[in-house]
């Protein structure tokens, strides 16, 4: 038996979303590469890479895992690339994507091998939290003005825009992709691709897959371009959980349970967003705090019902555990790092890596 904590990816269930992914490549066209911000567990790249055409990065350390350990297409943006950088981006890279026209200008002569891009901002979205608005007041991510981006389209091939955050509404996506058709069409039709970002559950229980696909071909037709989509939370939903024991329980008003994990170390997005973890089956006469244990008072999971009392050993599996989570893990407090293991197809759990002092001390100096 695996000790824990660690993460368990699961291939199966994977797998149950890439090919989904296949359905709407083949039935739309659309080319799909996979965001590294939201997962980048190589030890399954092997498996995804038989479903999507290639990745998409926000850095050059992104960038250069996703040419290294995954292949086929490499897209590369950054918020900001370095001068120190540009020149590495360049030898990774079949399509650099450009923040600001500003970026675009200073590394023209640096880039000028490369096909190019720009990121675009439609001043909408679907998201509901501020902090992850890329249309909010003042956003810095791309430009909002096809005036400005008119002048340096002989400069780019194509565009990049991301506006769906956890979108799982076809109707909205396809209402803000029309208004981003209504604003920037002339420009549209003066470029060779699109990539319409990350963000769309696609994948999801129920999600309309004919009308997506039949959207994208229009698109796609309307334009004469290249459509490509940037899943990330897509790829990987309901595939991964967090292997965690309980340490102790205690009461409190309320029973508490502390486990060997810790939300702000191993779960961190649930904290940031203050969003419950997911337990399941949830059901049963005794209702518990799962709390994680590090020093930070709000280190708590969420609050979950069980068939029975909870003891020390007993074992919960915290479900949702691989888009956003994986690649933010920390060693906040020096909590022990989940080791990340995978449940093969065909039912074999292999430990793929471990994390020992030596790693925590190297992350330091």
């Amino acid at each position: 038996m695996i000790e824990t904590p660690y993460y368990l990816v699961d291939k199966a269930k994977l797998l149950r979303n890439l090919r989904t992914m296949q359905f709407v490549r083949e039935r739309s066209g659309a080319r799909v590469l996979l965001a590294l911000k939201c997962f980048a567990t190589w030890s399954v790249f092997d498996l995804m890479r038989q479903y999507m055409d290639g990745t998409t990065s926000s850095s050059l350390y992104e960038l250069r895992l996703g040419r290294e350990k995954f292949g086929g297409e490499t897209h590369a943006y950054s918020v900001a690339w370095a001068d120190s950088e540009i020149d590495e981006v360049v030898t990774h890279a079949d399509k650099i994507i450009f923040n600001s026209v500003g970026q675009l200008e200073r590394y023209a002569d640096r880039t000028a091998a490369v096909p190019r891009g720009l990121r675009v901002n439609p001043q909408v979205s679907s998201s509901s939290f501020d902090l992850a608005d890329p249309a909010r007041p003042f956003s810095r991510l791309g430009e909002s003005d096809p005036a400005r981006i008119e002048v340096v389209l002989p400069m780019i091939s194509g565009f990049m825009i991301h506006n769906n955050c956890e979108n799982e509404d076809f109707g909205l996506f396809d209402r803000m992709l029309a208004q981003f058709e209504s604003r920037f069409g002339p420009l549209l039709e003066r470029v060779e691709w699109v990539s319409l970002g990350g963000g769309i559950h696609f994948t999801g229980e129920d999600y309309p897959l004919e009308a997506f696909c039949a959207r994208l071909r229009e698109f796609a037709a309307r334009y004469g371009v290249q459509v490509f989509l940037e899943p990330g939370e897509a790829a990987v939903t309901g595939s991964t959980s967090l292997e965690v024991s309980v340490l102790d329980t205690l009461y409190n008003g309320k029973h508490l349970a502390i486990v060997d994990s810790s939300i702000e170390a191993h779960m961190l997005d649930l904290l940031i967003y203050r969003e419950s973890a997911h337990i399941e089956p949830n059901v049963g006469p005794h209702t518990y705090m799962i709390c994680g244990k590090s020093c930070l008072a709000g280190d708590i999971f969420g609050e979950f019902r069980f068939p029975r009392p909870l003891a020390v050993g007993d074992r919960l599996s915290i479900a949702n555990a691989a888009g956003y989570t994986m690649v933010k893990k920390n060693w906040f407090n020096g909590v022990r790092m989940p080791a990340i293991a995978v449940r093969e197809l065909d039912g074999r759990v292999t430990v793929q890596r471990e994390f020992t002092f030596e790693d925590f001390a190297a992350s330091l100096s």
